[in-house]
C-alpha cells in the first residue's frame, strides 16, 4: 500500500469512535489501524437497506487514508452505502484465552471500526487503481499477469472510496484475567490456544491447459500467514 507525507492522517477521536469499555485495549496510533487492514483479507460492511440494518462481508482495499469497495451497479448494499454513513469492520482472531471462570473466557484480537459516508468513484482512471488496490489487497502481483477489466465490465462495476478519519483500534493480548480466589482454587487449565490462518498448496482450476506453473507471486504466498501473532 502507497504511504506519503501528505496522505497519511492520525485516528480522529469522536463519540462514536471512542471506546466505552476495555479503553486499555484502545490504540490511538495509527499504524495499528494501517496493519490491521493491510494483513486482512475481508471486511464487514454494515449498512441501512430498507429500514433495517445489514452486514455484508465483501472484500477491499487500502491504499493511503482510502479504503476501497466495488461490487455490481445493481447491488442494494453498496447503492445503499451511498445513501448515508456506514460502519465497516475488519477483525483478526489470534487466540482463544481459556480461564478458571466461565467468566473469564476471552479471545486475544486486533479489530478496527471505520466511521464514513462512501463516495462513489467516476473517473475512469481513479476506478481502475481502486480496482488494481482491491486486487492487489487479496493477490499482490496478479494484476500485471491478468487480463485488465473491459469497458462492459467497468460499466458494470461499482466503485466506491471510504475515508479512514474516523476510526478506532481495539487490541486485546495476553493470558486469562482470572481473580485470585480462582487462581488459588486451583484444578483447572488455563491459557492461550493461538490461532493464525495460513495459505495451502494452491489448486489448480480444472479446465487450466497443461504446462502452465504456478506463478512465483501465487506460490510466495502459500506459506505465508495472513495473521500474524
Amino acid at each position: 500500500m502507497s504511504e506519503t507525507a501528505t496522505t497519511r492522517t492520525s485516528l480522529s477521536p469522536t463519540p462514536r469512535s471512542s471506546l466505552t469499555r476495555s479503553k486499555e485495549r484502545g490504540r490511538t496510533d495509527r499504524a495499528d489501524l494501517d496493519a490491521i487492514l493491510d494483513t486482512g483479507l475481508l471486511c464487514h460492511l454494515g449498512v441501512l437497506l430498507h429500514g433495517a440494518p445489514v452486514v455484508i462481508p465483501t472484500i477491499y482495499g487500502r491504499d493511503g487514508d482510502t479504503l476501497y469497495l466495488h461490487g455490481s451497479t445493481g447491488a442494494g448494499n453498496l447503492r445503499a452505502a451511498m445513501t448515508g454513513d456506514v460502519s465497516l469492520t475488519v477483525t483478526h482472531v489470534d487466540g482463544i484465552v481459556y480461564a478458571r471462570s466461565a467468566m473469564h473466557f476471552s479471545m486475544n484480537y486486533r479489530s478496527a471500526v471505520i466511521h464514513a459516508r462512501p463516495t462513489e468513484l467516476t473517473d475512469p482512471e481513479e476506478r481502475m487503481h481502486a480496482l488494481r488496490v482491491i486486487v492487489d489487497q487479496a493477490a499482490p502481483g496478479a494484476w500485471d499477469s491478468v487480463r485488465s477489466p473491459d469497458k462492459k465490465e467497468m460499466a458494470a462495476t461499482l466503485v466506491l472510496a471510504v475515508d479512514l478519519t474516523e476510526a478506532s483500534v481495539k487490541i486485546r493480548t495476553g493470558g486469562p484475567r482470572d481473580t485470585p480466589e480462582d487462581i488459588a482454587a486451583g484444578g483447572v487449565w488455563a491459557g492461550i490456544l493461538p490461532l493464525r490462518q495460513i495459505f495451502d498448496a494452491p489448486i489448480p482450476a480444472a479446465d487450466l491447459e497443461p504446462g502452465i506453473e504456478v506463478p512465483n507471486h501465487v506460490m510466495e504466498r502459500c506459506s505465508e500467514s495472513v495473521v500474524t501473532l
